[in-house]
């Protein structure tokens, strides 16, 4: 497209006019070529989006500026300008934005762009946990292949705690670090223990004369025999809390381990057995549905 006069469309013959002046010629222009006094005339039409156009860029400082670098150009050297579209001129000094937007873009596209962190879980048992192991896991990476990682369960690891292996996630891109790999750990309980927080449970099994007498018995925690005093006219079901024998804190303690009393009656009686039985259900008073 033809360089456009802005000057020449509002009727100016030089860029040294002042913003007044542009407002004047604007004004007089635009009563000249208005629709209104110029009914189906085309030209007309055109002629005031011309108009309407240089005023936009003449009515403010910085544009005029701008254009008139081009306009003196464009007169010194007496020479057209080929434009691409119809705004080129505007683009010109509000920036071409689609351009910039590419650019950006662009420039995002080649960004280093840290890789994403991967998270897995693996399963350990309170052995385990309690005294720490390095356990090998295996994992499909992005390419489809197989690689294993040693991951080291430090000692007395809490339930649901994440190990983290530092980059060893997704890769970056562009050069950036890769993700680091979150590993959930979950304890499992066994037969003996279970785990609750930092307690400890377990079943402790004793004889009904044990449970009528009362006594003293050997129970065996996660790391060492410890003995317990059952007192006399204890039930099944009832609990008995020794304190610092349970799985460790985190602070450097430990919590405690919870043992629960279960009466067991022997299922196979000596004949002597039986008949201190027999004797005793002859001369006892004692009837549980009653009480």
């Amino acid at each position: 497209m033809i360089f456009k006069d802005y000057y020449k469309i509002l009727g100016l013959e030089t860029s040294r006019v002042s913003i007044d002046e542009i407002k004047v010629a604007y004004r007089n222009a635009a009563k000249k070529y208005h629709p209104d006094v110029n009914i189906g005339d085309s030209l007309a039409e055109e002629r005031i989006k011309d108009i309407n156009e240089a005023y936009r860029i003449l009515s403010v400082p910085n544009l005029k500026r701008k254009y008139d670098r081009i306009w003196n150009s464009h007169n010194l050297v007496n020479k057209q300008f080929h434009m691409k579209g119809k705004d080129s001129i505007i683009n010109m000094f509000f920036g071409n934005i689609k351009q910039k937007q590419e650019e950006k873009s662009e420039k995002k596209g080649k960004e280093p762009l840290r890789g994403e962190n991967v998270e897995t879980e693996i399963n350990t048992t309170i052995y385990e946990a309690f005294y720490g192991l390095d356990k090998k896991i295996s994992l499909r990476t992005v390419d489809g292949k197989m690689k294993t990682f040693t991951v080291t369960v430090p000692q007395g690891i809490r339930n649901g705690e994440k190990i983290r292996l530092i980059g060893q996630g997704k890769p970056g891109i562009n050069g950036a670090k890769n993700g680091d790999l979150f590993i959930k750990i979950n304890i499992k309980d066994d037969k003996k223990f279970k785990l609750q927080g930092s307690d400890m449970y377990t079943d402790l099994f004793i004889t009904p004369w044990e449970a009528a007498l009362g006594t003293r018995v050997n129970i065996q925690s996660i790391d060492e025999e410890t003995k317990v005093y059952i007192p006399q006219g204890i039930q099944s079901g009832e609990k008995i809390r020794i304190p610092g024998k349970g799985y460790k804190d985190g602070k450097g303690s430990r919590g405690d381990l919870i043992a629960e009393v279960k009466i067991m009656v022997p299922k196979k009686l000596t004949n002597e057995e039986k008949k201190i039985f027999e004797q005793l259900n002859h001369i006892s008073t004692f009837n549980p549905r009653k009480d």
